[in-house]
């Protein structure tokens, strides 16, 4: 497969991302969805996490993380760098196994929200409850940003991974930058 990565960082527009503070393009991932509940343990071990099976749920283990997405489906996210061992692994430890694997590295990017305000920003495009008793750290959920589907993590207290189709980054990038304004107003 050809490497993408180039492409991938290209479909966020740097003028954009320059005048939006707080948003940063995530560097280039591995991304793989798997599908399958016999699937977890092989690919856990081969992730070296233990794949969260309790839903909204997630899992990390140093530069490598797992996203619950449905009963039966999970994002399996690495460094870029990992992309072609990691398929190699999850290939091997998957043989025989009734599930699917497949490389989305290239379909996706994403975009990391930090402050004070990233609630908020998120909330001028996402119909879900955003405190931290109602989304925790730690947790993922599959929506959508006003008219792009998303999937949310948060990642600590005033910070959420937002993955997104690669077509749509830029628009979601857009609407974050007009909510800007809006949410630090004083």
């Amino acid at each position: 497969m050809p490497d993408l990565s180039t492409a991938r960082a290209a479909s966020l527009p740097a003028a954009l991302l320059a005048a939006t503070s707080g948003i940063t393009a995530a560097p280039p991932m591995a991304r793989f969805i798997l599908r399958g509940l016999d699937a977890v343990a092989p690919a856990g071990a081969a992730l070296g996490l233990s794949i969260p099976t309790r839903p909204l749920t997630s899992a990390t283990a140093g530069d490598r993380s797992a996203l619950w997405l449905g009963p039966d489906e999970f994002l399996l996210l690495a460094p870029a760098a990992d992309t072609a061992i990691l398929q190699a692994q999850l290939t091997t430890a998957l043989t025989g196994t009734a599930c699917a694997l497949v490389d989305v590295s290239h379909r996706q990017t994403a975009l990391q929200l930090d402050g004070p305000a990233s609630a908020a920003m998120l909330n001028s495009g996402v119909p879900l409850d955003l405190s931290l008793k109602a989304f925790p750290v730690g947790m993922v959920a599959r929506t959508i940003f006003d008219k792009a589907e998303i999937v949310l993590w948060r990642r600590d207290t005033n910070s959420f991974h937002i993955e997104v189709w690669r077509s749509f980054a830029p628009y979601v990038l857009a609407m974050l930058n007009h909510a800007m304004p809006l949410t630090h107003r004083s």
